[in-house]
């Protein structure tokens, strides 16, 4: 059984598409040739340049090995690895049939392989940081290997996708990471991921809702926090201004558990913005959600919004400075700049 690495999208555009179809994609624009009756990579290649004659052969024969596998050496019974860009989390898919190819599109759905969903939205924190190197790749298709990948994600999967142990990540980790030409490495995604186990280690359990209230009084928002234990609905009341009278008023709740969160449970926060006599709620999930929730709520747009782990850091990143002091001793935090280089370079 191989392990694959297959990109929705640079933004995560594919996401829904894929999770829905049960089907991962090339998503290469204009690619409408099948794959799998060319030759061999020259003939790919040869069809690379002439679609894009301005491209640099770095550029091309990187392409190459990427969209090649997917006709050539993917096989039913792999498993595949896709990371969400709307939320902290993973899926992972079991190939369950052969390359096809849609003549008629749409463009860029040319391309496709059927899969079987078998671990839903597992949260990024589940593993260890040498995985999440290479699940960091800029590669938008590519076969994970290194330090014993394979092995360790078939053991998650059999432990129902529990968080790997430390003494697992060390004994598998001994091979050096090397930042090779064939991996370049996502800085960003990867100081978001150490930033992401830091909170998980210093704000556990009710503790986050601390973390979520911070960021909303640097918003301007002032807050009532209910004590921990049953909450009526509500970990968090806040309303604008100095007194906290003004709109909107807010009605929040705040999940830390490693779980996504479902509809239903949604459904009684909008039952708590009536309770309190809020205008809109605010939920908050440290394990994100299931992948029908944000569809599912497009009706209450004007009534609800929904914070997965990625929204909740980059408000974090986006407020910071305004953070209490106390707090930034907590999460000592440092802003850089770093070159970002063009793909082929």
């Amino acid at each position: 059984m191989a392990v694959w690495l297959v990109r929705a999208g640079s933004h995560g555009e594919f996401e829904q598409k894929f999770i829905q179809d049960e089907r991962i994609y090339v998503t290469w624009e204009d690619l409408d040739k099948n794959i799998e009756k060319l030759a061999d990579k020259e003939s790919l290649f040869s069809l690379l340049d002439s679609m894009h004659p301005d491209s640099k052969p770095k550029r091309l024969h990187n392409w190459v090995s990427q969209i090649w596998p997917f006709a050539h050496e993917m096989a039913i019974g792999d498993l595949v690895v896709v990371p969400l860009k709307s939320q902290s989390v993973i899926y992972f898919g079991e190939i369950t049939g052969p390359y096809q190819f849609e003549p008629e599109g749409p463009n860029p759905y040319y391309h496709w392989r059927s899969v079987k969903w078998v671990g839903e939205a597992i949260p990024r924190s589940h593993f260890g940081q040498d995985l999440l190197y290479t699940f960091g790749a800029f590669l938008t298709i590519c076969r994970v290997q290194r330090n014993n990948a394979e092995k360790r994600i078939e053991a998650m999967r059999q432990n129902d996708w529990k968080a790997e142990k430390k003494a697992d990540v060390i004994s598998s980790s001994m091979e050096p990471y090397t930042n090779g030409s064939s991996e370049s490495i996502n800085l960003e995604e990867l100081a978001r991921d150490q930033i992401a186990k830091i909170i998980e280690a210093k704000f556990k359990g009710h503790s986050l809702t601390r973390l979520v209230e911070a960021i909303l009084k640097a918003q301007g928002y002032t807050t009532y926090r209910s004590p921990e234990g049953a909450d009526g609905g509500a970990d968090i009341l806040a309303g604008a201004g100095p007194l906290g009278f003004g709109e909107p008023r807010l009605c929040i709740e705040v999940k830390s558990e490693s779980t996504p969160i479902d509809r239903p449970t949604v459904d009684k926060l909008l039952g708590a913005v009536t309770k309190f006599g809020a205008n809109e709620g605010l939920f908050v999930s440290w394990s994100g959600f299931k992948s029908t929730v944000p569809k599912e709520l497009a009706a209450s747009f004007f009534r609800v919004r929904l914070w997965s782990q990625k929204d909740l850091i980059e408000q974090l990143l986006a407020n910071y400075d305004k953070l209490d002091e106390d707090l930034q001793a907590e999460l000592p935090l440092k802003r850089i700049w770093t070159i970002t280089l063009p793909e082929d370079d």
